[in-house]
């Protein structure tokens, strides 16, 4: 208990070289960064089918695990959707633990000892992330990328909210978006007959016969290990490999290290189906009585690589009349207004976002419509107006939902497509209730009066039905870093706080 990990002390060696003024802050932070990953993996503990658990009881104070070797492990009761870290200390048998690495290092279960590390890093980079922070203006942010700057501790659920294995500490303050850098962005020149390009390459992208592809500085240096040519200057996003251009569009740049679950490439398939999949959503935001966007793909390139593609994407802000005063704003954001503090204004936004994604839903697109990829278009008083969607990457599209609402086949193929019903309501569910919305609410009883409020109304498809009866689908983010050998997502269900 209270020990220093190493992990912390080595970035805290390197910050004393980097930036000395911020480590008494850092160490200020470590306790309280311990404790947020730490309630993330207590949540997966209590709630992901982990094959080494074999029982939870639980008890007037707290939750007891059973584990398949005899013993046990007790904590607070788990509240699912509770963002606040409120985990400080669970107990394995008689030995009391703090710290999310070295209780995963204890519990000696397979893999655990990579995830340990993992871990260990997501409280290191989360206390740096945090002691890296100013005093934040009253006014909104007028710039898309100042809101993304908002969002410090990452993922509100996965216990590697902030773990970027291969970043040194001065990449994280060069890269990081919440330590507010702008960056310079690298261009590696490529004959344009080699490269796959679809959409339409910009002119100040090449140069005669060749393109000139956006490549992120840690993607050169640490991956293709190769010079390029000085680009552009821009801001990081919250998925930092995609950054937004001064006066120009967001640049979404591969980036071959694992954040939270998944190595951020950008697959050749992603790239061939860009174009492909940016018109069909432009059909689908125009049946969507007005509420809903979706940013155009503007271009996108690869020499046939994952490690080396870019794609180009039109900024959200497009779709705010900032005229009169509107903004956008990406919903993982909402939580750092005072919006989600009222239970009318998120019962608003429920019923917003649930009449939206459920209406594409029953047309045959599910949306993975996380608080990243969702965002939403505010009025001058905080009002929610309307639903921007960017990237589409991750969708799934029902050849058979659309055929069955007169839906016009787009053309896709691939892992985009599929007419399991499982599968469709996962990917939504899973992203915007258990997501999105449980995030911006904070607890399950804060979900469950938003989600009471919005559902009344609604057309009772049988989307909604299972919604309503059945356990909450979410990724199960823990269990996915446990089984590498295991390709894909998988799932756990959740207490369903309509119940």
């Amino acid at each position: 208990m209270h020990r220093p990990h190493p992990t912390e002390a080595v970035v805290a060696d390197e910050l004393a070289v980097v930036r000395p003024d911020l480590l008494s802050r850092y160490a200020a932070e470590l306790p309280g960064a311990r404790a947020a990953v730490l309630t993330r993996l207590w949540r997966a503990l209590a709630h992901e089918p982990l094959p080494w658990i074999t029982g939870r009881d639980p008890g007037p104070d707290g939750t007891t695990l059973r584990l398949r070797d005899g013993r046990r492990l007790h904590g607070p009761p788990a509240d699912p959707y509770a963002t606040s870290a409120y985990v400080t200390v669970v107990r394995l048998d008689e030995s009391a633990y703090d710290h999310p690495a070295r209780l995963m290092t204890d519990l000696g279960v397979p893999h655990g000892t990579g995830f340990a590390t993992e871990l260990a890093h997501s409280v290191a980079s989360l206390a740096l992330s945090r002691a890296d922070q100013v005093d934040r203006p009253k006014e909104w942010p007028a710039s898309d990328w100042e809101w993304e700057q908002r969002v410090v501790d990452g993922h509100p659920y996965h216990p590697n909210c902030r773990s970027r294995p291969g970043f040194s500490v001065a990449e994280q303050l060069a890269y990081g978006p919440e330590h507010r850098p702008v960056v310079e962005l690298g261009m590696a020149s490529l004959p344009a007959r080699e490269c796959l390009v679809t959409g339409v390459w910009p002119a100040e992208m090449r140069d005669g016969e060749r393109l000139l592809l956006p490549v992120h500085p840690w993607q050169a240096h640490h991956v293709l290990k190769r010079t390029c040519n000085e680009g552009p200057r821009a801001h990081p996003l919250m998925s930092l490999r995609t950054l937004a251009v001064q006066d120009g569009p967001h640049v979404k740049t591969a980036l071959s290290a694992r954040l939270t679950s998944s190595v951020r490439d950008i697959s050749v398939y992603s790239i061939g189906m860009s174009a492909t999949l940016s018109a069909f959503a432009e059909s689908l935001a125009a049946r969507s009585d007005g509420l809903l966007h979706v940013t155009r793909t503007l271009g996108a390139a690869t020499p046939d690589s994952p490690d080396l593609a870019a794609v180009l994407r039109e900024s959200p802000q497009t779709y705010a009349a900032t005229e009169r005063g509107e903004r956008v704003v990406p919903v993982a954001a909402l939580a750092t207004t005072e919006l989600p503090d009222s239970p009318s204004w998120l019962a608003e936004f429920t019923r917003l976002t649930l009449t939206v994604c459920l209406r594409l839903l029953e047309q045959g697109v599910a949306l993975e419509a996380h608080g990243q990829n969702l965002l939403v278009v505010l009025s001058d008083s905080g009002a929610p107006l309307r639903l921007v969607y960017r990237d589409l990457a991750d969708i799934r599209v029902s050849p058979v939902r659309l055929a069955r609402h007169g839906v016009p086949d787009p053309g896709l193929t691939g892992r985009v497509i599929t007419d399991d019903e499982t599968s469709l309501r996962r990917k939504l569910f899973g992203s915007l209730v258990a997501g999105a919305l449980a995030a911006i609410a904070g607890s399950e009883p804060a979900l469950r009066t938003a989600l009471e409020a919005a559902v009344r109304d609604l057309p009772r498809t049988p989307d909604l039905v299972t919604l309503l009866e059945e356990p909450l689908p979410a990724k199960a983010l823990t269990l996915m870093r446990l089984s590498p050998g295991t390709p894909g997502d998988q799932w756990t269900q959740l207490p369903n706080p309509l119940h």
